[in-house]
Parts: structure tokens; C-alpha cells; sequence
């Protein structure tokens, strides 16, 4: 509370001199009265939690080649990506405005007796069109069409507030890594004219498709061997010089050029 005190000052008085006052102000009941609100909204606030990307981690499987050629054939898939470029830039779909990224692949082990015309398929990154796979992600989507039928159920589960997220994430995991369900192992490579956006967009699409098991691997001689055979069977140029190789060692002979030129 607030007090004021009047100073006499002691001795005489002077006529009409002015009577001093001191102010003292007790902040003990606010500093109380802060306490019990802080008190109050730890108790009553929800603190936000940060969103964040759930990304399904590739398990402790290790997929190597032995595992590749032991695995079932109808598990298999290898991912050969590639970028189109126009020029030295990467080619950009004018419907879409997106990069033109051209996926080669072919399922369980590669066919280099060419026997079917299916030793070696392309697709492209679409996503969903009316609410339906389509390119890569549908062909991904029936590759793990038991766990994602699963992950659909616990989906639904968790919008009807059946489980909490953390439940809903919790089951979700242990799904997509069910050794009793039949899953794909994912084998992706990326080519050498392949950008990051191509790279990032195969592991979004591992994610979506709750693929636990997958691995990165650079192109083998085999699949040379395939592009080739796919380049002669249809007419295309798919196998090009290195653009980003060029672009490059372009650079540094730039600025030697320019340097010298300025000398």
C-alpha cells in the first residue's frame, strides 16, 4: 500500500514555509498478485507444439545387393532417376511449371536378355490427380498396398479422435515396418544430370508411401546397359553428356578467362 509522510523537519518553523512530504509505495501485494497470475496460466494454457514433418526413417535393414537378389522378386524395385535439361537449365513442364524429372525402373532383378518389353519403364513424378495416384507413386502405392491399406485404417482412427497422434504416429511405424506384411525394398539411383529436387522428391515419395525399407545407390553398369537397350528400342536420347559435370568446369575456365581479360 501507498503511505505518505509528512516531514516536520524538527526545530522552529518557518511562517509559510511548505510542510514536506515522502512518499513510500509497498509493492509487496503486486509482486503477490503477479505470482498467482503466472501460477494461473501455467495451469490453464495449452502450450503449442511445433509442427513438424513426420518423415518415416528407413529402418536398421540394411539393403545392400546381397539383400537386393534375395529378396522376392515381387518386392523389388530399382529407381533409376533422370533430369531433362534445356540446355544447360533443367526443363520445366509448361502445364505444370515443375522440373521435368524422368524415373527408369524396373522390378526384382534386372532383365539384360531384354527377353519382355518391360525390362525397363519410365514414369515421372505426378502425385495425385482427382484424389489419385498416378506416375511413380501409384506404382509404389500397389508395390505396398498392405501396409498402406493398414495406415489408411489407423488414419481414419486417428481423424475420428479415436487414438491420439502419438498413438496414431506410434502404430504407424511399427506398420510400415511389419515384417509380416509384404513390402518393398526400394533401390534408388540417382543419375548424374539428376538435381537434389529429384532426390528429395524419391524420399518424399518413400514417406508417403510409408516404405521403410530403401537405400541410395549411384547407377551400375547394368544399368547403362538397360538405358541403352531403351534407347535403341525406342528412338530417345536418355543417356546425355554430364550438364552438371559442365557446368562446373564451365565456371572456374570463366573466371580464368575474365581474369586475364582484366590483366
Amino acid at each position: 500500500m501507498a503511505q505518505i509522510e509528512q516531514n516536520s523537519g524538527g526545530g522552529k518553523k518557518k511562517k509559510g514555509a511548505q510542510k514536506k512530504m515522502s512518499i513510500h509505495v509497498d509493492f509487496t501485494p503486486m509482486v503477490d498478485m503477479n505470482m498467482l497470475l503466472i501460477t494461473f496460466f501455467m495451469l490453464c494454457t495449452t502450450m503449442i507444439k511445433s509442427q513438424t514433418l513426420q518423415i518415416v526413417l528407413p529402418t536398421n535393414e540394411d539393403v545392400k545387393k546381397e539383400q537386393q537378389s534375395q529378396a522376392k522378386q515381387s518386392e523389388a524395385i530399382t529407381l533409376i532417376l533422370d533430369t531433362e535439361y534445356n540446355g544447360d537449365k533443367p526443363a520445366v513442364n509448361a502445364e505444370t511449371g515443375k522440373t521435368v524429372h524422368n524415373i527408369y525402373y524396373y522390378e526384382g532383378i534386372a532383365d539384360t536378355t531384354f527377353s519382355t518389353s518391360k525390362f525397363l519403364q519410365k514414369e515421372q513424378f505426378i502425385g495425385n490427380v482427382n484424389h489419385e495416384a498416378q506416375g511413380i507413386r501409384k506404382i509404389l502405392l500397389k508395390k505396398n498396398e498392405q501396409v498402406m491399406q493398414e495406415y489408411a485404417k489407423l488414419k481414419e482412427q486417428w481423424k475420428n479422435k479415436e487414438i491420439t497422434k502419438e498413438e496414431f504416429e506410434k502404430l504407424a511405424k511399427k506398420n510400415a515396418s511389419d515384417s509380416l506384411k509384404t513390402r518393398p525394398v526400394v533401390v534408388i539411383k540417382p543419375g548424374p544430370n539428376t538435381t537434389y529436387e529429384g532426390l528429395i522428391n524419391a524420399i518424399d515419395e518413400m514417406n508417403i508411401n510409408q516404405i521403410s525399407r530403401y537405400s541410395i545407390e549411384l547407377p551400375t553398369h547394368t544399368d547403362t546397359l538397360l538405358l541403352r537397350h531403351l534407347e535403341q528400342t525406342t528412338g530417345q536420347t536418355i543417356i546425355r553428356p554430364t550438364v552438371r559435370a559442365a557446368k562446373a568446369t564451365a565456371a572456374p575456365a570463366a573466371d580464368e578467362e575474365a581474369s586475364a581479360s582484366n590483366q
